[in-house]
């Protein structure tokens, strides 16, 4: 009998930053659609918990936590899932952080930590899986990109930068690695009710801002993001690309 088109079923995906937040939502996604889970991230003890909680609903979990933004780290990473057997079938490139203050007042280091956290992890990461995923001829690649891979606002111009790159990264590796029956496409959430947006979303004139900006007139909800990544992650979406799907409440769509 053909599986479903949507189903994850005999895959495994690694989802990077998944302890909590967005990354978490996706990987509960995608193990409801029947993926073997990969959890990643830095704080070993959150992620335990994680993988425990997903393992309590049923999930098939292995916990890997490692700087997605150490080279070494990530190939290491790579080597004990090669070691144990593990395929990389599907992969969620989702850590990120923001820092948020004027232009002019960044400090080089604060700048380089945002891009190597959003933009250059999503490379070392995305490399080792394709190295895998390109004998074999099949592989999903999945880039978490933000409303920021397109527009810009104040405060927040290296994670401005970093999505940019996320969208042109996303297209550079379906450049090279389509032929390899590899597909690389991106998520652009717009605003998510996350620990990361905590400051925006108790801010009273922000929140309004928001919601008048948005047609939906609300938040996104981190399981918002589950459709599009079930989506790209299954064989329903073989043929898509190197594109982006804007998950925003329609805001990208509007002046």
């Amino acid at each position: 009998m053909k599986k479903p088109l949507f189903s994850l079923e005999g895959k495994t995906a690694l989802v990077t930053g998944s302890s909590r937040g967005l990354g978490q939502a996706i990987a509960i996604g995608l193990a409801e659609a029947g993926a073997r889970l990969v959890l990643n991230g830095m704080d070993a003890d959150r992620l335990a918990k994680a993988a425990d909680a997903m393992r309590s609903q049923g999930y098939a979990v292995l916990a890997e936590p490692f700087d997605v933004t150490d080279e070494a780290a990530v190939v290491a990473a790579f080597q004990r899932l090669d070691a144990a057997g593990v395929e990389i079938d599907i992969l969620v490139n989702n850590a990120g952080i923001q820092v948020r203050k004027p232009l002019v007042e960044f400090q080089a280091e604060e700048w380089r930590r945002v891009i190597d956290t959003n933009l250059s992890s999503a490379f070392f990461v995305g490399r080792e899986a394709a190295k895998r995923m390109i004998p074999r001829r099949q592989g999903k690649i999945i880039n978490i990109g933000s409303l920021m891979s397109a527009f810009a606002r104040p405060t927040v111009a290296p994670y401005t930068a970093a999505k940019g790159g996320i969208k042109l990264l996303t297209q550079a590796m379906a450049a090279e690695w389509a032929e390899h029956g590899i597909q690389a496409n991106a998520i652009g959430p717009g605003y998510m009710l996350t620990d990361m947006n905590e400051a925006l979303t108790s801010n009273p004139q922000f929140d309004a801002w928001v919601k008048g900006r948005t047609p939906s007139r609300r938040w996104g909800r981190p399981e918002e993001l589950v459709g599009a990544a079930v989506f790209l992650a299954s064989s329903a979406s073989d043929y898509v690309n190197g594109q982006i799907i804007y998950v925003d409440g329609g805001m990208s769509a509007v002046l």
